[in-house]
């Protein structure tokens, strides 16, 4: 019982901060929605002008990395569509489950056959439908559903821009995550050295083989950057998010050689090679200045130093009596080291320029 507990009090509070995170897409579509019902009901006249507040929610999304922009553009040609091949059916043919079923397979064909993407195809689908069973046949309302789309789609985007954010705040969240995955690599390669443990190095190389973390990371700066577009409040942002968007591309090296570096943590356990100790210590404090990374990125210099001694901890003395593949795990750390200074701003030959000088190739 005191377990369940435990873990009771553990998913409210995963479902709380989740919905801190989601607070604010969720205000932006509430407000914008109920602005859109009012300027279509009260501005244009329409009596149940039910797209508008959809094409707000769709627009706005409560998800990262969509293209806001192309989004309403896409609402609009699909409601256009499905509502441009339901009217001229329906007045022909009449309403029924035949005529239902005839109408969204044209609607949803047509948007394919116009290039259109997932969401103009579900659109004209769904439009159609609309005018098959809500509306009588003849109706001619269909140009006022496509200017309630528009509108939705437009103060959608309002919102995005007017409405309060942190675009900062979304990439920092996301490539804190990044870092996560790195430092929990490191310890654990660290660890599964001290005690001799090539299935524990196996465990965390199975983990670390996901570019889930990276690529959530790139559409949060996708969705930054296009908030930075959208809105004039936020253009004082544009620099420290310029550090987030630098630093994608070496999180990434740094984590495709984290991999390489527990492949051959594990090869060098399971063959029995010697390790020096100076190569666990110096994963360790690798790790410790990836989480002071993960502290400070968008203002990451304080970290260069903690990197640069972890490189130290690593010399040609140490390795003198290792086997190949704890050789490689050194040239390893040291490739991390210098993905990491990239990061934190620097060349690669300026992060080069930090390491020691071994006395064998450094990968």
């Amino acid at each position: 019982m005191r377990v369940s507990r435990a873990r009771l009090r553990a998913a409210g509070r995963r479902r709380v901060r989740a919905l801190r995170r989601m607070g604010l897409p969720v205000l932006q579509c509430a407000i914008a929605a109920a602005l859109a019902w009012l300027v279509a009901t009260q501005l244009l006249g329409h009596r149940q002008p039910f797209f508008a507040p959809i094409a707000v929610i769709i627009c706005i999304g409560v998800g990262l990395g969509q293209q806001r922009l192309r989004r309403v553009v896409e609402l609009v040609v699909g409601v256009s569509v499905g509502i441009g091949v339901g009217d001229l059916l329906v007045s022909t043919i009449g309403t029924g489950p035949w005529q239902l079923a005839l109408v969204v397979a044209l609607a949803m064909a047509a948007a394919v056959l116009l290039g259109g993407g997932p969401l103009i195809v579900l659109q004209a689908g769904s439009s159609a439908v609309l005018v098959v069973t809500l509306l009588p046949p003849g109706d001619s309302a269909g140009l006022d559903r496509m200017l309630d789309a528009l509108v939705g789609g437009l103060l959608g985007l309002a919102a995005i821009a007017v409405l309060p954010g942190n675009p900062p705040g979304i990439a920092r969240k996301h490539g804190v995550q990044m870092i996560g995955v790195l430092t929990t690599a490191l310890t654990s390669a660290a660890e599964a050295i001290e005690r001799r443990d090539p299935e524990l190095a196996a465990e965390a190389l199975r983990r670390a083989r996901t570019q889930q973390p990276i690529d959530d990371f790139r559409d949060a700066l996708r969705t930054a950057r296009e908030i930075l577009a959208l809105s004039p409040l936020h253009r004082r942002h544009r620099h420290l998010l310029r550090s987030y968007v630098d630093a994608a591309e070496p999180l990434d090296h740094a984590l495709r050689n984290c991999r390489v570096l527990l492949r051959r943590t594990r090869s060098a356990l399971m063959d029995d090679e010697q390790v020096p100790p100076s190569l666990p210590a110096g994963l360790r404090r690798l790790a410790a200045a990836t989480e002071l990374l993960a502290e400070h990125l968008g203002s990451p210099a304080v970290t260069r130093e903690a990197l640069r001694e972890a490189a130290w901890l690593v010399d040609s003395d140490s390795l003198a009596h290792s086997g190949f593949s704890a050789q490689v795990v050194a040239a390893q750390l040291r490739s991390v080291v210098v993905d990491l200074l990239q990061a934190t701003g620097l060349r690669h030959d300026e992060a080069r320029a930090v390491l020691p000088t071994l006395n064998h190739p450094d990968g």
